[in-house]
């Protein structure tokens, strides 16, 4: 399994790329899928598979796609236990699926690619923190 902190420098050399719909290549463009696909390629190696095509608002679709995908290649964890290097997924209201993800790199902090701004690590703020649905940890290699 990869450390956290190999995890977390990967995350963090992604800092400033710019948000770009469906990309995946530092420096160039990402979203939050492509910034964990992005973190997975450099620290795992190849991607288990790769992501259909998928429009910027696919999760009101009503499919909790992200989970599972999740749930396929990452360890699922209790939210109140993730850890720095962990993966976040956040959903917006209770009844919908989950939409966005981060990786945590300390219990006050977080690395994620938001629409209109480049990768960024923020706060991890009471309001991410009240849209924390579920959170994963890499497995194995």
């Amino acid at each position: 399994m990869p450390t956290s902190q190999i995890i977390i420098a990967e995350a963090r050399s992604w800092i400033g790329t710019p948000y770009r719909h469906q990309a995946s290549l530092k420096g160039i463009g990402c979203d939050c899928l492509g910034l964990l696909r992005g973190v997975w390629r450099n620290v795992m190696g190849a991607e288990p598979e790769l992501p259909p095509p998928y429009s910027p608002d696919w999760a009101e679709a009503g499919a909790d796609t992200l989970v599972m995908a999740a749930r396929r290649h990452l360890v699922e964890i209790g939210v109140a236990a993730f850890e720095p290097g962990d993966v976040l997924l956040f959903r917006w209201r209770d009844a919908l699926p989950a939409k966005h993800c981060a990786i945590a790199t300390s219990a006050d902090t977080m690395i994620h690619a938001h629409d209109g701004a480049s990768v960024a690590e923020v706060a991890f703020a009471p309001w991410w923190r009240r849209h924390l649905a579920y959170a994963f940890r890499f497995p194995e290699s």
